[in-house]
């Protein structure tokens, strides 16, 4: 008990200190990991397997809620293969450069062994990209599903180099995983009848992890594969986004062991920290090289940009190909020291950069300009507002409850702007009026111009995007009026600072309501 006391002490006082410095947790969990490596921290039974368990359940949540058809489109195909190809070259090169500067640990690498390092680091975070996305609220914008896709396609990339890299042969029985698409069928029927609450959440820890990992892991491919397969398998299931709500606490708390465990990987020499930070040259090269080849499938620089921030940065599954190249004696150990911290900083620096639209605007910039409107990929061309009149950015519970109001009690024609295509495709069902746009495009903000908009609702999850929003919006010249919600108190301040009108603390506002609905519910004349 006391060496989790002291695990728990530590991690809780450096995402504090990384919180303060405006920095996300996760730094701070990284940070933990090399504090705790310093201090010769015993080790904490059952970390890595917490780790494991964390990432599993990462990927059947991503599986869930992935779209195999994202997967055939261009620009997503087209950028994980050809980026993979370059970066693996280029990542080479930058090494036989450092080798001929005569930096430690790279003396007499071979070609191959150069290449296999380069792959390593060719790779982006599944784990980074996919919480950074979800923090913003964005992981169903179409830069978030473009970025999903190529992760998705460089985790079985991944796989197929781990079991081709190893001795020994996948077992005969592999054909029998097969059978899961039937099993899958027969888990639908059983999740259909188990009601909501607890048994949602276990129901989907015993799927991902034994039809999912167990039977994949026992014919031996990797056990991740099969949790993000049986996700694929069970998308589109009514209960699948309350699911995934219902696992994300548990799934985040234990992404908290991964980030310790790549911080605890060794403690790093000073040339192990000349080599990590040399490394991290290819980071900015890898988000501009993203960024360019999603720009020949004709997407915006606005997408693109957003898309190249986020996948900038390197990946757990690095460390993985390193461990293959130190067991066939091509790197020393060495290399997985290097590898571990040149991730961390790698997550570190990503995360910084992510934190705000104006980054991003700034790198868009220097992007080659978008093709004619004609040209420009469909999910990237400007919005028509109609005849509306107020605009409600994000269409969720509470968006929905705004848009109904405004339509019903004051007559004013709405137009909701969401990024989930699944939601709009449900609330177009339903006689809503919604188009996919992401609120924070510049060039959405630019189509006011001429249009009969004079109100707009920020009714979106993530406040940081929130407030950029706010500050595009207002940096347009837009006049009319803007509502937004907060859930704290702090953040009705920062929202009105940001130039929101009216703001309105979201559970107050319930109250408010269930107090109007119960009047308005009594008998006539009480």
């Amino acid at each position: 008990m006391e060496i989790a006391s002291t695990y728990l002490l530590v991690t809780f006082a450096c995402a504090l200190v990384a919180m303060v410095l405006r920095l996300p947790p996760l730094v701070g969990f990284l940070a933990a990991g090399f504090v705790l490596a310093g201090m010769d921290a015993p080790e904490l039974p059952g970390l890595d397997t917490a780790a494991s368990l964390g990432v599993t359940l990462l990927l059947f949540t991503i599986g869930l809620k992935l779209d195999v058809r994202v997967l055939l489109r261009r620009e997503v195909w087209f950028t994980a293969t050809a980026h993979m190809l370059i970066f693996t070259v280029v990542g080479a090169g930058l090494l036989k450069l450092f080798m001929l500067l005569g930096l430690p640990f790279l003396d007499g690498l071979p070609w191959p062994a150069l290449l296999i390092i380069g792959f390593a680091f060719s790779y982006s975070s599944t784990v980074l990209v996919v919480k950074i996305l979800e923090e913003r609220g964005e992981s169903q914008a179409f830069y978030g599903r473009i970025a999903i896709g190529v992760l998705v396609l460089q985790d079985v990339a991944a796989v197929a180099f781990i079991v081709a890299s190893s001795a020994d042969l996948p077992s005969p029985w592999v054909p029998a995983l097969l059978l899961v698409w039937p099993i899958s069928r027969v888990l639908r029927r059983v999740w259909a009848s188990i009601g909501h609450g607890e048994m949602q959440v276990l129901f989907g820890v015993v799927v991902a992890f034994v039809p999912g990992y167990a039977f994949f892991d026992a014919v031996g491919l990797k056990g991740d594969l099969g949790a993000l397969i049986m996700g694929l398998l069970l998308a589109g299931h009514p209960a699948a986004t309350e699911l995934t709500r219902h696992l994300s606490p548990v799934k985040n708390l234990l992404l908290v062991a991964f980030f310790i465990d790549i911080g605890m990987t060794g403690v790093p020499q000073p040339e192990h920290v000349l080599d990590a930070v040399l490394l991290l040259v290819l980071v900015p090269l890898q988000g501009l090289g993203y960024s360019l080849l999603l720009r020949m499938s004709q997407i915006s620089r606005h997408t693109t940009s957003r898309a190249g921030l986020a996948l900038a940065n390197f990946s757990e599954f690095g460390l993985i190909v390193l461990a293959v190249a130190v067991s066939v004696e091509w790197v020393t150990e060495d290399w997985l020291t290097i590898g571990a911290l040149a991730v961390a900083l790698s997550f570190v620096l990503s995360a910084a950069a992510n934190r705000s639209e104006r980054l991003a605007d700034t790198y868009a910039k220097i992007l080659p300009s978008d093709p004619p409107p004609d040209r420009l990929h469909e999910e990237c061309r400007q919005v028509d507002f109609g005849d509306a009149r107020a605009l409600v950015l994000g269409m969720g519970r509470v968006g929905k409850s705004a848009a109904r109001q405004l339509v019903k009690e004051h007559g004013v024609s709405v137009l909701g702007l969401e990024q989930d295509k699944e939601r709009i495709s449900a609330l177009a069902a339903k006689g809503w009026r919604v188009l996919e746009a992401d609120a924070s495009d510049l060039r959405l903000w630019e189509s006011l111009r001429g249009s009969r908009v004079e109100m707009i609702v920020v009714a979106l999850p993530s406040h940081e995007t929130s407030l950029d929003v706010l500050r595009v919006l207002r940096g347009t010249g837009f006049t009319g009026t803007v509502a937004a919600m907060a859930r704290y108190p702090d953040h009705v301040r920062q929202l009105t600072d940001a130039g929101a009108d009216v703001v309105l603390q979201v559970y107050e506002g319930a109250g408010a309501q269930l107090a109007d609905e119960a009047v308005l519910a009594l008998p006539a004349g009480r």
